[in-house]
């Protein structure tokens, strides 16, 4: 697919045994809103997200910066939603064509340590590689985020670099964690 192809490829429902992904919008905002702004989730995300997290943070993100990037085709962004619950949001998942820094997301409390973001993360990387063809996901993570590195070792990546990062809570050593298409292709056999 050549990068036109990509740029004008939108963003689908995706689907998991147990999670509905499905494409972010504006009316999402006030769900996001209530879930997002905890320090337990935002402390290893990069320093651009505001912190404390203004009232209308949500809004002004997926307006003003979320459906820009759509738009552009520079982002695939998803909300997570229980198949049993299809209209609560329990988290979100971007895929994005930046330089090392290709997949993102998070994940509501309440619904953390149940395996729910492996399986979000299995779908939407699979649409990278087979749907948009891209041949490498790189997913860099503060080296403390342990949680967000076990997802990256089950999908069978590797570390590739390490380098210092900003992120809301602080500049930390950070890791950058890749998987080629032919090894993710592989892996799926």
């Amino acid at each position: 697919m050549s990068e036109i192809g990509r740029r004008t490829t939108p963003t689908p429902t995706l689907e998991t045994p147990r999670l509905l992904l499905r494409p972010l919008e504006l009316a999402d905002a006030p769900q996001l809103q209530f879930l997002f702004p905890h320090w337990e989730i935002v402390r290893y995300l990069a320093d651009q997200v505001p912190w404390p997290y203004p009232p209308d943070g949500a809004y002004r993100h997926i307006r003003d910066t979320a459906l820009p990037s759509i738009e552009r085709g520079e982002t695939w962004q998803w909300t997570l939603r229980l198949r049993t619950s299809p209209d609560q949001i329990i988290g979100s998942i971007d895929l994005r064509t930046k330089e090392n820094d290709n997949r993102g997301f998070w994940l509501a409390l309440p619904w953390q340590r149940q395996g729910l973001m492996t399986e979000a993360c299995e779908a939407v990387t699979d649409f990278w590689f087979n749907t948009l063809n891209f041949s490498v996901l790189r997913a860099p993570k503060a080296v403390a985020n342990i949680a967000s590195r076990r997802i990256s070792e089950k999908q069978g990546m590797r570390l590739v670099a390490t380098e210092d990062r900003d992120y809301v809570s602080g500049r930390f050593p950070a890791e950058i964690w890749e998987i080629t298409a032919e090894e993710w292709r592989a892996r799926k056999r």
